[in-house]
């Protein structure tokens, strides 16, 4: 068989016939490869491959573990004002960037919004807000109109792109006269309106529905052990678990809604909160998975959730970048932490957090956050990709829904990997180098396939 030897910048290729078609798709730490695709690596044998690589990452399809869902943003209230705001041509072009199926598109397929306002909307609001001392416990005034302005026009927009797109949905706060201090920020739903909110929920989807867009997840509460952002609410864990079984799982029953109910949906830092719930049985008949975000503890508590209930999905719904983070930092973690970490421990769905923000950091209500970087800056038409853009667009264009992730062992701590297989049989590697330039093997089916990782960058090789 004819070889030959070729060094293209670098990555090292050995041409020879007959062998597997690979791809690989590189982002550098220093920004100088920005989703670069490279083709062709090639399969090597084991004697050459002795001479310079010294990484392995064994991969066996063999054993298969969680169905992957999807990856994404938060579409915030402020992103889709925004997203609004630009020419109807260059708004047209970025969504189809992102949501779209093409060679250069991200091909998102997962969002998830606010149900009512996030602290990332301009003002807060509730879809049932009254003057001070009124209460509407059969929701008689209920109406989403505050999302028709802008979010719910631009999802239409993004379903025409991305037909397959899955939303889920987290309210911040329910209406202020639900609540134990009257207030967005904080306090506690009253139990007197447990009932009241369970049907909220349940008007909200058919609400949803009617502008035809479909709800396939929700939340209980956004970071119920944070009543710090505005808006906000604590919620327990017991409070969880009595109104998903005595309200809104039985309402959701009744009304026939096949939206998922996902509990917890905060920090890494505490997984006996849905370990908790999903201990109540009944509860837990109504729970499809347990969501994480990972501003406090570590990724493996996604573990310890599944080993105590291995039925139940778990999700990965929020982290953010920074205004004061830098695209390095910011990459490497991210992707060592969130894609390759909370897979690694069982989630089936990475969210980032907001789609789009303005030069200054907004929109954001009084008290929300005023240092999110979202995966876009927006300012009029103009706009800048930024490091959360990179971090999504460096899985999803590979990782279509119903991928499976698969077993693999690297022999180097320096590399971290994780691989899957995907409904069209294709197998994908996503290796992130967090040190020096590295020759890096990957032994499949008794063969050997060696790759240039450069330093700290992450790849998606696919073959």
């Amino acid at each position: 068989m004819k070889k030959g030897t070729f060094i293209f910048g670098l990555m090292l290729f050995l041409i020879s016939e007959g062998t597997a078609q690979f791809s690989q798709t590189v982002t550098t730490a220093d920004g100088l490869s920005l989703l670069k695709h490279i083709a062709k690596p090639v399969l090597l044998s084991d004697q050459f491959n002795q001479l310079i690589s010294k990484d392995t990452v064994y991969v066996n399809e063999g054993v298969q573990y969680q169905t992957i869902e999807g990856f994404g943003y938060t579409l915030t209230g402020g992103s889709a004002n925004l997203l609004h705001q630009m020419s109807q041509e260059k708004r047209r072009a970025i969504l189809k960037e992102i949501f779209g199926q093409g060679s250069n598109a991200l091909n998102v397929n997962y969002l998830r919004i606010s149900i009512g306002a996030s602290d990332l909307d301009a003002t807060v609001f509730s879809y049932d807000d009254l003057k001070e001392g009124e209460v509407d416990p059969d929701l008689t005034k209920m109406s989403i109109a505050p999302d028709q302005a802008f979010l719910i026009p631009i999802l239409k927009e993004i379903q025409t792109i991305q037909p397959s797109l899955k939303i889920m949905a987290s309210p911040w706060s329910p209406p202020v006269w639900m609540k134990d201090n009257g207030k967005s920020k904080g306090g506690h739903l009253l139990t007197k309106y447990y009932e009241s909110y369970a049907q909220y929920f349940v008007k909200y989807i058919q609400l949803m529905r009617a502008e035809g867009i479909t709800i396939n997840a929700v939340t209980i509460q956004n970071e119920p052990e944070h009543g710090g952002n505005n808006p906000s609410m604590l919620m327990s864990a017991a409070e969880q678990t009595e109104f998903i079984k005595n309200h809104l799982g039985p309402a959701f029953k009744k009304q026939e809604i096949p939206t998922e109910i996902v509990i917890w949906d905060h920090n890494a830092d505490n997984p006996n909160y849905p370990i908790q719930i999903l201990n109540d049985s009944v509860a837990r008949s109504f729970v499809s998975a347990s969501a994480f975000h990972l501003y406090l503890g570590h990724e493996s508590a996604l573990s310890k959730v599944h080993q105590a209930h291995p039925d139940k999905k778990l999700y990965f719904t929020e982290q953010w970048t920074g205004s004061k983070g830098s695209f390095a930092g910011d990459f490497m973690w991210h992707m060592e932490h969130i894609v390759i970490g909370t897979m690694t421990n069982w989630s089936s769905l990475v969210l980032e957090w907001n789609l789009a923000n303005d030069p200054s950091y907004g929109p954001h209500t009084p008290g929300g956050c005023t240092e999110c970087l979202g995966a876009l800056t927006i300012a009029g038409s103009d706009l800048k990709r930024n490091v959360s853009y990179y971090v999504i667009g460096q899985v999803a264009p590979y990782l279509p829904a119903g991928s499976t992730r698969i077993q693999t062992k690297s022999s180097n701590v320096q590399i971290k990997s994780i691989g899957f297989k995907r409904p069209d049989g294709k197998k994908v590697l996503v290796a992130l180098n967090t040190g020096k330039e590295s020759v890096y093997t990957i032994d499949f089916e008794e063969k050997k396939y060696n790759f240039t990782l450069p330093e700290k960058s992450a790849s998606t090789i696919v073959w």
